[in-house]
């Protein structure tokens, strides 16, 4: 059977119009393949529209190499050794800084005699005691720790002072029966971190009850006590 001549024509451009659209559809698969981010088609690493990961990496200074960490005032410096007793000679001031109602205040000063350098931080340990050495029985209870304030490592050359603010409340402030008061003459006193003690000379009326929390001590700072000032 014959066909005319328009309708072979007619069947070729069909036929045209349909390859056309075949190559287009595939081309616009093959395009969105190669810019997908599914398994197995991974971003362009220089694709601005790819997603960053979340990556933490050191933080660096101007040369380049990784910084070092941020070292706070009140961290242990590296190769200082705390202070000793046996490196320090530790006395009560005379100087009473101003007291709150019914208190006052006493600098301890903790002296460095050996010939090196070495580190002071944090709280002391401080009691009443009857006599100065292991034999002498602890008054009364230790003193307790103020937390206002911030423990700070303090350099201690040879020779230098660093303080330590101590609080002695009145032993009026208490009832006799509940303080039970006697004097005492001598404080025992850990240097922070120690376990052996040294004893400072000084008279107080102390509360021999240990109920009663007469002493209060703050944390080491360095140079000498100023009145008024704490720690």
């Amino acid at each position: 059977m014959s066909t005319s001549p328009n309708v072979r024509a007619r069947r070729r451009r069909v036929l045209w119009l349909a390859g056309v659209a075949a190559v287009a559809a595939a081309s616009l698969v093959t395009a969105c393949g190669s810019a997908g981010t599914g398994p197995g088609h991974p971003a362009a690493s220089g694709s601005s529209s790819a997603p960053q990961s979340p990556v933490t990496s050191p933080s660096t200074n101007s040369g380049g190499t990784p910084s070092t960490p941020v070292t706070s005032a009140s961290s242990v410096p590296a190769g200082l050794a705390l202070c000793t007793t046996a490196s320090l000679r530790i006395t009560v001031q005379n100087l009473q800084g101003g007291g709150t109602a019914g208190s006052a205040y006493y600098p301890l000063n903790f002296t460095n005699t050996s010939a090196t350098a070495c580190e002071l931080y944090g709280y002391p340990g401080v009691s009443f005691t009857a006599a100065p050495d292991s034999a002498g029985q602890q008054i009364g209870a230790a003193a307790q720790r103020n937390g206002e304030f911030g423990k700070v490592a303090v350099r201690l050359a040879p020779g230098a002072t660093a303080h330590a603010w101590l609080q002695v409340a009145d032993a009026g402030n208490y009832p006799a029966s509940s303080c039970q008061p006697v004097t005492a003459q001598w404080l025992r006193v850990y240097p922070p971190g120690e376990t052996v003690p040294a004893y400072a000379g000084h008279t107080f009326s102390a509360c021999s009850s240990a109920s009663v929390v007469q002493l209060t001590v703050l944390p080491v700072r360095a140079g000498q006590a100023v009145a008024g000032v704490a720690p």
